[in-house]
């Protein structure tokens, strides 16, 4: 196997994780026919078949699956050495990796621009998708530092808890709860409920909360997106448990409201996660750090500017707690980043140490 190119090992295991020769090409920006002659050249060269065809689906061979995996290590390993090289010259050069839950989106984008400013040389990859995406990435080393709200049990992980979540519920404006001051848990056990998929955080969250007010709504609608959950919202479909994150725009320009429902917002926490037994890079280390001691302040400030802007509802003077407060103590920036192990009802259990995976306090620097 002299003779095979990094270029055909890469297209090789592009193959192999979509078990698509169209898709590997769209993912490439190459042909599907290049991708198909890449392939035949290295079977010829390996002089084992890799791929096979039953029906309209590809499968990898055992030695297709062997050889995709000696490629993802091959991969890393010019990864870590690109990453050697760039601490060599300090953080004026060098490549993160950083995967996102969709629900981050709203302010990951953000964040990032405002650490690449200080590093403009450094190249930057954002992965937006859902959790189990997200994860199996993690897993296969495929990105540095995941942001999310619970670390994954699934494998093991070192967590920083860097900033606060807060969860609550939202209505249309024009809905029967909307104008009200103070909301019981019973009030909105009649509604119709749009949720997220299972497996979300934020609708594990949505099902611990109804456990702990012995909650059972009959009208569920499950959907996978928090845009599709929000415009839903918006044309009278039900109400929805969601993160204030991701409709900050909507509450500024009056097309949600917050529900002033008793215990909520509920709080929970962002974490950068990171596999336990991978050295960071330094480049990774010091945007870990940045979001440490910097993101909640951030995000807080870009909250400040939206909330002077956003137009009076009564939830405002209802008595319930604001996004960053917890039974009416506010949570300083620096405060979040060493909450990582506090106990509260009203912060989501992703925060607490788990068996495969350690949630640490924000070092100081």
């Amino acid at each position: 196997m002299k003779n095979i190119s990094l270029r055909q090992l890469k297209i090789f295991e592009a193959v192999a994780r979509h078990l698509s020769f169209s898709r590997a090409a769209a993912e490439l920006h190459l042909s599907q026919p290049a991708v198909s002659m890449q392939v035949r050249a290295l079977e010829e060269d390996a002089g084992l078949r890799l791929t096979e065809q039953v029906g309209k689906r590809i499968f990898t061979t055992d030695a297709g699956a062997e050889l995709a995996r000696h490629a993802r290590l091959i991969a890393q390993q010019l990864a870590a050495a690109e990453d050697a090289l760039a601490a060599i010259r300090g953080l004026a050069s060098g490549h993160l990796s950083v995967g996102v839950v969709s629900t981050a989106k709203y302010f990951a984008p953000r964040l990032l621009a405002q650490f690449r400013a200080r590093h403009p040389g450094i190249a930057l990859q954002l992965n937006v998708n859902n959790r189990q995406a997200i994860v199996r990435q993690l897993g296969d080393n495929e990105i540095d530092l995941a942001i999310m709200g619970t670390p994954p049990l699934e494998l093991e992980t070192a967590a920083d808890t860097f900033a606060i979540n807060p969860l609550v519920f939202i209505a249309a404006p024009d809905h029967a709860l909307a104008r009200k001051r103070r909301l019981a848990p019973a009030d909105i056990a009649g509604e119709t409920f749009l949720v997220r998929e299972a497996g979300s955080g934020t609708r594990g969250a949505m099902e611990r909360y109804f456990i702990e007010q012995d909650l059972a709504p009959a009208h569920r609608f499950e959907m996978s997106s928090n845009e599709t959950i929000k415009q839903a919202v918006m044309a009278g479909m039900g109400i929805s448990f969601i993160s204030e994150h991701t409709i900050r725009l909507e509450l500024d320009v009056g097309l949600l409201v917050r529900l002033p429902v008793v215990g909520t917002p509920l709080m929970r926490r962002w974490h950068v996660v990171r596999l336990a037994r991978k050295p960071l890079s330094p480049l990774a280390e010091a945007f870990k750090n940045f979001l440490c001691h910097e993101a909640a302040t951030l995000m807080k400030a870009n909250q400040g500017a939206n909330s002077s802007r956003r137009p009076s509802t009564p939830e405002a003077t209802s008595g319930t707690s604001t996004p960053e407060t917890t039974s009416g103590t506010s949570i300083a920036p620096r405060a979040v980043a060493r909450s990582a192990n506090l106990k509260s009802s009203r912060v989501g259990d992703d925060h607490q140490v788990r068996p495969r995976n350690r949630a640490e306090r924000c070092k100081p620097r």
